[in-house]
């Protein structure tokens, strides 16, 4: 359990006109790479993920507490992201390299119990599982990365992939040529996706019946004259409106996008740099959280997990695994 003193930041923010958000830092261990926010409505509770420390850890924010709790699973070396599983109070999907594992966990305890493999993608040696999401349907939506940096060598080699996977289907490769997969959000009949190396929000048709996704489009991009910022867009959540806030990994920031329109509505600034994902919760689904890296020398705020309040609308809870 970790308790830690917090602190608040005023938030300055670009290209809006809004007043009284804040940013806060929650008490919560310093994560090398925290990652894949997930809200579960029914325990007030946020999992997330520190996919580099010394063992991989999953976290829970426990909401009510104002507390955090984290806990290494035995014989599960690598966790990218966490999934609660449906009909199942400690049972969640987490992604390794190749494998999406079931774990057990009762949220408090030190350690967690490796239980079984629920599926396989293709075991490429240099890939690893990525970003991953359900749709209301219980769908798994999520991809695979390259153990490289979007400007480090070896970015020519797009190898990852996107699939989808549903239990009466099973396994299905969505999209190949990947370098990193990475933020995922649905808005209606839309769905949004990054891979990071693209430097762009990709956007599809997304069928609710089937979960087919069809008709790919570039609806955003950070690339200006050819050339990109000396940040990368990360993880991805969306609000009720169907705006767009994305995390941005050495950018210090969290962007709002208008994804009919292609706008930059507001950027939020944060004390961290290495800023990975989003997610709306809280009673009212109206926080979002956000997580962070500490790799390199960062500040001492960076890795923890961080909240923003204020923000005049709200998002959704995340849609557990149906297996």
């Amino acid at each position: 359990m970790i308790s830690l003193h917090h602190n608040i930041w005023l938030l300055i923010i670009c290209c809006a006109f809004s007043f009284g958000v804040e940013i806060e830092q929650l008490p919560s261990p310093r994560s090398l790479c925290g990652e894949g926010p997930h809200w579960d409505q029914a325990t007030q509770s946020l999992y997330y993920i520190d996919i580099e420390g010394p063992e991989a850890t999953i976290l829970r924010y426990d909401y009510g507490e104002n507390k955090t709790y984290a806990a290494t699973v035995e014989n599960v070396p690598l966790m990218t992201f966490v999934l609660p599983i449906e009909n199942s109070t400690d049972e969640f999907l987490v992604g390794g390299q190749y494998a999406a594992k079931v774990i057990r966990w009762d949220g408090k305890s030190a350690k967690g119990e490796f239980v079984r493999d629920a599926f396989e993608v293709d075991k490429i040696d240099t890939n690893r599982f990525n970003d991953a999401k359900c749709d209301a349907a219980g769908r798994f939506y999520g991809g695979t990365m390259r153990y490289r940096e979007c400007n480090g060598p070896f970015t020519d080699v797009a190898n990852a992939s996107f699939y989808t996977f549903d239990r009466d289907h099973g396994l299905k490769q969505s999209k190949q040529n990947v370098f990193i997969s990475n933020g995922l959000t649905w808005v209606g009949d839309k769905f949004y996706y990054i891979d990071s190396c693209t430097h762009d929000i990709k956007e599809y048709d997304y069928n609710s019946v089937n979960g087919e996704l069809s008709n790919e489009r570039i609806i955003f991009t950070l690339r200006e004259n050819g050339k990109v910022p000396e940040y990368i867009f990360d993880g991805m959540t969306s609000d009720v409106d169907g705006n767009l806030f994305i995390a941005t990994y050495d950018g210090y920031k969290v962007m709002k996008i208008n994804p009919k329109s292609g706008e930059l509505l507001a950027e939020y600034k944060l004390p961290a740099g290495q800023i990975t994902s989003v997610a709306f919760g809280g009673p009212n689904l109206d926080i979002l959280f956000v997580t962070s890296a500490s790799k390199g020398s960062p500040p001492a705020e960076a890795g923890h997990l961080f909240k923003i309040t204020g923000l005049e609308t709200k998002g959704k809870a995340g849609n557990k695994i149906k297996l």
